[in-house]
């Protein structure tokens, strides 16, 4: 009698998603390249590619030349497996981009965002030109993901408070997936910028870090490996309410007239403070990103580009005190637009105000980290269900703080 009836089934199984998660992260490769790097036999790969073509999730994408004999066939995903839409939502913009899962883009549109209109339809007015331009339909979009700056609760995956966009309320995320018909998920913004940062930019070869985002209310998300922390309430990283030297405690009451907190960490680097911080400094723009830029650009802003750091710095040391890691980012349009100019301040000075020393580097990530990170997590998102009937509507691994990314996408 066979005491293990299921073991042929699941090695199987073990064989396929080695061979699927390989390619996912290596793009195309010959049949003897995946046997080198499994550990797995050429005749288990013969086995496990006809299984595979099959299903229709790989394809045969053409020869490698210049071996001796034949040349031999390249394998990889199949684009048409499945689709994901990654879309980054703020007060001003509206990104939106749909790639194939193998992370090619397909189509992108950039939009205004209105604040008053429903974001249901709003996301699948978007959707729907996406798909159009990329010539496929809606229901073969396997995942969405959609990056807001807002609260998430860790339990539901639902938005639990969203000042800047109040039509972003509870219950959103069940009237998108209702009228979308796809699985669809929201993330906080800043959460999926340090996905982004982790597998593209500046936090790719460290065990943990810090994003630090001088937006217009500043945030945060602290990622251990490829796990972020989201807190018992999803609350972690509103660095607008942190109690820091030089700023009024906040009483817990949004301040409507500035903006966001009204005290606190809000009232020293939020964009408004960092405005007119800049218009003390004779530095004018339309934009907290023109008005850095400039200082950058200039001897003159020095002395801005260093009050502005020891700001900054100050929340900082606050978060190293606790969590001591070895790398913080400065994310955002203040964060990347101050480059190494601001960051080497903002490390000097944090040196000078606790016990720890992290390096303090700008954003890596080469352009819209909020929805890159939204694009890899929905990748993620897409192949588990393509591939293995994973996923469902995915709460549970946002709930968890267990990201599922896409490794070796753009």
């Amino acid at each position: 009698m066979n005491a293990n009836p299921g073991r042929p089934r699941l090695l199987r199984e073990l064989n396929d998603r080695a061979v699927l998660e390989l390619l996912g992260s290596s793009g195309v490769l010959t049949r003897a390249q995946i046997s080198e790097a499994t550990g797995l036999s050429k005749v288990t790969i013969n086995h496990v590619l006809a299984r595979l073509a099959e299903r229709g999730v790989i394809v045969q994408t053409g020869v490698q030349a210049g071996g001796r004999g034949p040349n031999a066939a390249l394998h990889g995903l199949n684009p048409a497996s499945g689709y994901v839409i990654g879309l980054a939502v703020d007060l001003e913009t509206t990104w939106a981009i749909l790639a194939d899962i193998t992370g090619r883009t397909l189509a992108e549109v950039t939009v205004p965002t209105d604040a008053a209109d429903d974001p249901v339809r709003a996301v699948h007015d978007l959707a729907g030109r996406l798909t159009t331009t990329a010539g496929i339909a809606l229901s073969q979009v396997r995942a969405c993901v959609i990056g807001v700056s807002a609260v998430i609760d860790p339990a539901t995956g639902d938005v639990g408070f969203c000042y800047d966009l109040p039509a972003w309320e509870p219950g959103v995320l069940h009237r998108l997936r209702l009228r979308l018909g796809v699985p669809v998920s929201i993330d906080n913004d800043v959460n999926l910028a340090a996905v982004a940062e982790r597998a593209l930019g500046a936090a790719r070869d460290v065990r943990g870090f810090v994003l630090v985002w001088i937006g217009r209310g500043p945030g945060g998300a602290v990622m251990v490996g490829d796990q972020l922390l989201r807190g018992a309430t999803g609350t972690a990283g509103e660095l607008g309410w942190m109690p820091v030297p030089g700023a009024p405690v906040s009483d817990g009451v949004v301040d409507r007239a500035r903006g966001g907190v009204g005290a606190a960490f809000q009232t020293l680097v939020g964009w408004q403070a960092v405005q007119e911080l800049a218009g003390e400094h004779g530095l004018r723009a339309d934009h907290v990103r023109d008005s850095v830029a400039a200082a950058v650009a200039s001897p003159a802003g020095e002395p801005f580009l260093d009050e502005l750091a020891r700001r900054i710095a100050l929340g900082v040391a606050s978060i190293c005190t606790v969590l001591d890691p070895e790398l913080v980012v400065l994310g955002s349009d203040v964060g990347s637009t101050g480059g190494p100019a601001l960051a080497e301040r903002v490390e000097r000075a944090v040196a000078g105000m606790c016990l720890g020393r992290p390096r303090v580097v700008a954003s890596g990530v080469p352009g819209g980290p909020v929805v890159r990170g939204a694009l890899l997590i929905g990748i993620g998102q897409a192949r588990d269900r393509v591939f293995f009937g994973e996923g469902g509507e995915a709460e549970g691994d946002q709930a968890a703080g267990r990201p599922r990314l896409a490794e070796g996408t753009p």
